[in-house]
């Protein structure tokens, strides 16, 4: 149910971030019966979209959306006990740019990638280098990122530049499941992936959140142009193209399997012809 939620939110247009926020609330509590949500919801338009909790009391989706943004709703309401945790992320005018659809398609491959490599004996710090490596792979073919390899460039974090958060976590009677640190490895003191909920290696039965992003943060930004061990990889009049637009996350929940995983969150339109041909219906 909160998943065809998802799909009220995205089909309907809105003018203020606090719109999506509503909809999604009354869509779930009326056609699904579930009436609280896991966690203060982002529904996050521009640039709002690079604030990773945004949507707080001090900001509380209050922005008006413009036309050409680009919308980051995280949500997730609860069913006996146990919370959703979904985010999508969608034009607010129902057409993507080309410079848009690029930063998506990088973040769903990512997404994808993480789901087709993940199985029980598999580490989720693995998973989220993997993710950063997908998106340090696109972006060094699309020329915002040069002069080095993937190698070089993982090893300067360019990954943690454009996603400075951990992939995901676990999710079950709290959003931020518990045990994501129990008889677990230690935290990784490196750049973004420091930011991981959990070390453990993946076991049937984990239900976890796959939630990679791509994000053009000004203070990330600058920080990395001042740097020279990163500065060096950066064709900054490529990437300044993006910086204003915020960012995209898409984050599904997953339940690991003796082979894989399930998707739980599957009636979200993910491609970006999905989520086109959704927001244009007549």
């Amino acid at each position: 149910p909160a998943a065809v939620s998802f799909k009220a939110v995205v089909s309907t247009q809105s003018t203020g971030e606090y719109e999506g926020e509503a909809t999604f609330k009354h869509y779930a509590y009326m056609k699904g019966g579930m009436r609280f949500v896991g966690y203060t919801c982002i529904c996050a338009s521009g640039n709002n979209a690079a604030v990773l909790h945004y949507g707080h009391a001090g900001e509380p989706n209050d922005k008006r959306v413009n036309d050409g943004d680009m919308l980051l709703f995280d949500m997730g309401a609860e069913y006996a006990g146990y919370t959703a945790d979904i985010t999508a992320s969608f034009p607010a005018n129902g057409r993507f740019t080309e410079n848009q659809k690029f930063v998506y398609n990088t973040c769903l491959k990512a997404n994808k990638n993480v789901q087709a490599a993940m199985r029980p004996g598999v580490t989720w710090p693995d998973m989220h280098r993997l993710a950063e490596r997908t998106i340090v792979e696109e972006f060094i073919k699309e020329g915002l990122l040069v002069n080095g390899t993937v190698e070089e460039m993982t090893a300067a974090y360019m990954g943690a530049i454009f996603m400075p958060h951990g992939l995901g976590h676990l999710i079950g009677l709290d959003v931020h499941d518990v045990g994501g640190y129990v008889n677990a490895p230690p935290r990784i003191d490196e750049p973004g992936i420091r930011y991981l909920r959990t070390t453990r290696t993946l076991e049937e039965g984990m239900v976890v959140t796959v939630e990679p992003g791509v994000y053009f943060g000004d203070a990330l930004l600058d920080a990395a142009y001042a740097n020279p061990a990163q500065s060096k990889f950066m064709n900054k009049e490529r990437i300044e193209q993006f910086r204003g637009t915020g960012g995209v996350r898409i984050e599904d929940g997953v339940a690991v399997t003796a082979n894989g995983v399930e998707l739980l969150s599957h009636n979200i339109p993910r491609t970006v012809e999905e989520i086109e041909a959704l927001m244009n219906r007549s």
